[in-house]
C-alpha cells in the first residue's frame, strides 16, 4: 500500500485552488478517486462543472456566501462543521485516493472549527489517501504538519489595474 502525503498550498497569491485542481485531474485521469470539499464557497466556478465531465471526481461546497460582506453567523459554522464531518469521513473511508479541503484556512481564519479538530481529523486519515488543503494564511500547525508546502506569493496581479474576475480564467 502507497503511503499517502498532506500537502498544503497557501500564500497570499492566487493559484492555491487552481493547483489543487490540476492534481484532482490528474489524480481522476490516473483512475484515481477524488473528493473535494469546499469550505466557505457556495457558488459553483468554472472547475466545478469538472464532475459533469469525470465521474470519479466528486465536488460538495459547505459554504454560505462570501464573510467579507457580512458577519459570520451560526448557520455558517453549522455548514462548516457538516463539512468537516464529510471530509472525516471521506478521509477515514479509504474510499478516496485524493481528499482535497479547498479554502480550509479560511473556515479557520473565521473560527468555524479549530485547527486542532483538523489535525485530528487528518490522523484519522487512510493511509493511502493524499490530502491537499488549501487558503491563505496557513497557521505554523499546519505548515508542520504537512509533509509539502507551497506558499504562493503574489508578485503582481491585474486586478489591481482595475480587472476583475474572468469566468474561465478566474473563476
Amino acid at each position: 500500500m502507497e503511503k499517502g502525503f498532506v500537502q498544503l498550498y497557501t500564500g497570499n497569491g492566487k493559484g492555491k485552488t487552481s493547483a489543487a485542481f490540476g492534481m484532482a485531474l490528474r489524480a481522476a485521469m490516473a483512475d484515481k478517486k477524488v473528493y473535494v470539499g469546499q469550505f466557505v464557497k457556495s457558488m459553483k466556478y468554472s472547475e466545478t462543472r469538472i464532475e459533469e465531465f469525470l465521474d470519479n471526481i466528486t465536488i460538495h461546497q459547505f459554504g454560505r456566501g462570501c464573510y467579507l460582506l457580512r458577519d459570520v453567523e451560526e448557520e455558517d459554522r453549522q455548514a462548516a462543521r457538516e463539512g468537516l464531518q464529510a471530509c472525516r469521513q471521506a478521509l477515514s473511508s479509504g474510499a478516496w485516493d485524493l481528499v482535497i479541503l479547498d479554502e480550509v484556512t479560511i473556515a479557520l481564519r473565521f473560527n468555524l472549527f479549530t485547527t486542532g479538530e483538523l489535525l485530528h481529523i487528518l490522523e484519522e486519515k487512510a493511509e493511502h489517501t493524499e490530502v491537499i488543503l488549501t487558503g491563505r494564511s496557513a497557521s505554523q500547525e499546519l505548515i508542520d504538519r504537512a509533509d509539502l508546502v507551497t506558499d504562493m506569493v503574489e508578485v503582481k496581479h491585474y486586478y489591481m489595474q482595475g480587472v476583475l474576475s474572468r469566468p474561465g480564467f478566474d473563476c
